[in-house]
């Protein structure tokens, strides 16, 4: 399987329209060369540009739904089509990841579970998501997370009991904390014996130079690509069936111990 993941320049100076198109023609230059696209969490808006979620925010088939379908639709692929911010028709906005078939149809949406910003940015502007998502595709089942999500292994452990065997996380991850970003990527494919297939955005944010470094991880921690730091498509052939071996060959998951009683005192 083939995977093209695409760390985009999220500028200041590019309309959100503009930026559309751009990333759209970018999906379909993936015809022939990958079998799924990732693209990064809010590329439409930055991840840090706080201000400017509440004007962009969309519907969930809105603009964007629109011509990232045809882009899946154009180049025949999977498109993770990153997140952008949704805003529910009850008024509530959501970071919301995007998941098309080759057909172009909406294949999963995930709603971001774990916001960033404390008191503060996403944690206080947008609502938190409640559902772990899972897409089976023809050659693996996908679970998805979202930047701020690669944090808490309790959600890709309960994607993994759902199925999943690769972990899909679109990020806006900033360039201050991007041994974090390695490291947590490595954990989560290592801790859960599945791929991680890690996609950040390049530029600056609102002020807030982005770290870059997509990342493939194979599940047994190892590092099967990683990009640099501007806009760059980093593309992957990795072969699913690794994960049931991995599995199988280290059988770690079935030695889980659950409902462990809370300490005494």
């Amino acid at each position: 399987m083939r995977a093209s993941l695409l760390q985009i320049d999220v500028n200041e100076g590019e309309s959100v329209e503009s930026r559309r198109g751009r990333v759209a023609s970018l999906v379909k230059e993936q015809a022939g060369a990958a079998d799924l696209v990732v693209l990064p969490e809010l590329w439409t808006t930055g991840a840090f540009a706080y201000e400017a979620f509440a004007d962009e925010a969309e519907p969930l088939e809105g603009p964007t739904c629109e011509v990232m379908g045809k882009a899946a639709s154009d180049a025949g692929v999977w498109l993770h089509a990153g997140s952008i911010p949704e805003r529910d028709p009850d008024g509530p906005l959501y970071n919301t990841s995007l998941v098309f078939s080759p057909s172009g149809e909406l294949a999963a949406a995930y709603r971001k579970i774990h916001r960033f910003g404390f008191d503060k940015g996403e944690a206080v502007l947008m609502s938190a998501g409640e559902e772990l998502v899972t897409v089976r595709l023809p050659e693996t089942v996908l679970g998805l997370g979202t930047c701020y999500d690669l944090r808490f292994p309790e959600l890709f452990r309960g994607l993994v009991d759902a199925g999943a065997e690769t972990l899909v996380v679109p990020a806006g991850w900033p360039e201050r904390r991007r041994a974090h970003w390695t490291l947590l990527a490595q954990a989560r494919a290592v801790e859960n014996q599945a791929f991680v297939l890690a996609c950040g955005t390049a530029g600056t944010h609102a002020g807030v130079p982005q770290a870059g470094h997509s990342i493939v991880v194979d599940p047994w921690g190892e590092v099967l690509a990683q990009a640099g730091a501007g806009e760059q498509v980093l593309t992957v052939e990795f072969d699913p069936g690794k994960v049931a071996v991995t599995r199988d060959q280290f059988p770690a998951l079935k030695d889980r111990v659950l409902g462990l009683a809370p300490p005494r005192h």
